[in-house]
C-alpha cells in the first residue's frame, strides 16, 4: 500500500544541473517555489544526475528555497554505478546491501534532508538479488530513512522477483504517447493487478525532439487538439498520460516558468476518449486493431 501522497505530476530534476540547463543554486531555489506555487510538490532525483552533483546543488537549494520539507516529497534513485563522476572503469550496477544504505544515506546527506519519501532501484542488474535487496529496504525503512520503496525501468517479472521478498509500490518507466508500449505488453496491466503506481519519465515522448513521420503526425492532430481544448501541445500529451486508468504520474523535466504553470491543467483536462485514441492512431501510423 502506498505510504506516500504525491503531487498528480512531478518536476524530474535530471537536466536541472551540469547535463543541461546548468542552474545555479538561487536559480533551482527559484524553481522549487515556483513548482510547490503551482502544487508540484514532488520532485524527482537520481544520484547520478549531473555526474553525482545534482541531488548537491539541490539540496543547497532547497535550504535557501525556504519551502518547509512537510511540503514536499523526495524521490531518489540508487544503483547505476557511471564513469562520469566516479572512480569507475565501466558503468555497471550495484545492488548490495552495503551500497544501497550508503547509496541512500549519501543522497540524504546531498540533499540536506533527514529522510526519502521514495526510494526507487534504478536499472535492474541481471545479478541483483531480492533478499540482500529487501534486507537493504527494511533496514532502511526501520531507520526512518526511506518512507516508500520502488523501481524504474523494471519489467513485470523483474518487479515480481523483488515483490517477493520486500513490498513494491512504484515502478517509473517511459511511458507516453510515442513510446505507449508498455499499455500493450502487460506492464501497465501488471502494475494494477498489484496496487504498483507507475510514473513516467519523458512523458512529452519525442514530439518535440524529433523531426519525423510519426512527430509531423502527431503534431498536425495537436494544432488541432489545440485549437479544441484551449490548451499547448505538452498539456495535451500529458492529458494522453494521465488518461491511462492505471493512474501514472508523469514527471515533467521542463525549467521553462510558463510551462510549469500550465502542466498541471493536464490533471483537469477531460479529453474525449476520440481524441485519445486519435493521438494514439497517429502515433501509430494506423488504425487501432
Amino acid at each position: 500500500m502506498n505510504k506516500t501522497s504525491l503531487s498528480k505530476i512531478a518536476a524530474g530534476t535530471m537536466n536541472w544541473g551540469v547535463w543541461d540547463k546548468n542552474l545555479g543554486v538561487s536559480e533551482m531555489a527559484h524553481m522549487i517555489n515556483i513548482c510547490v506555487e503551482n502544487k508540484i510538490t514532488t520532485f524527482d532525483h537520481a544520484d547520478i544526475y549531473g555526474g553525482y552533483t545534482t541531488e548537491t546543488q539541490f539540496g543547497k537549494a532547497f535550504t535557501e528555497s525556504k519551502v518547509s520539507r512537510e511540503r514536499i516529497q523526495l524521490i531518489s534513485k540508487c544503483g547505476i554505478q557511471h564513469t562520469d563522476g566516479r572512480p569507475n572503469t565501466i558503468k555497471h550496477y550495484n545492488y548490495s546491501k552495503e551500497y544501497i544504505i550508503w547509496s541512500v544515506e549519501n543522497s540524504l546527506k546531498n540533499l540536506q534532508t533527514d529522510f526519502l519519501d521514495i526510494l526507487l532501484l534504478h536499472r535492474p542488474s541481471p545479478l541483483m538479488v531480492a533478499d540482500e535487496i529487501a534486507e537493504a529496504v527494511e533496514r532502511l525503512k526501520s531507520d526512518g530513512k526511506i518512507i516508500d520503496f520502488g523501481l524504474s525501468n523494471f519489467t513485470s517479472s523483474q518487479t515480481a522477483l523483488i515483490s517477493q521478498k520486500t513490498e513494491v509500490n512504484y515502478n517509473q518507466i517511459q511511458f507516453s504517447a510515442t513510446h505507449y508500449e508498455a499499455m500493450l505488453d502487460g506492464s501497465l496491466d501488471y502494475m494494477q493487478t498489484q496496487n504498483i503506481r507507475p510514473m513516467s519519465w519523458n512523458p512529452l515522448g519525442t514530439v518535440f525532439r524529433e523531426d519525423i513521420e510519426q512527430t509531423r503526425r502527431l503534431k498536425k492532430l495537436l494544432l488541432q487538439l489545440v485549437a479544441k481544448y484551449g490548451v499547448g501541445s505538452d498539456t495535451i500529451l500529458l492529458a494522453w498520460v494521465l488518461k491511462h486508468p492505471s493512474n501514472v504520474i508523469p514527471v515533467a523535466g521542463t525549467v521553462n516558468i510558463a510551462r510549469i504553470q500550465a502542466l498541471m491543467k493536464a490533471t483537469t483536462l477531460q479529453m474525449e476518449t476520440e481524441d485519445w485514441f486519435a493521438i494514439w492512431t497517429e502515433s501509430m501510423g494506423n488504425r487501432v486493431p
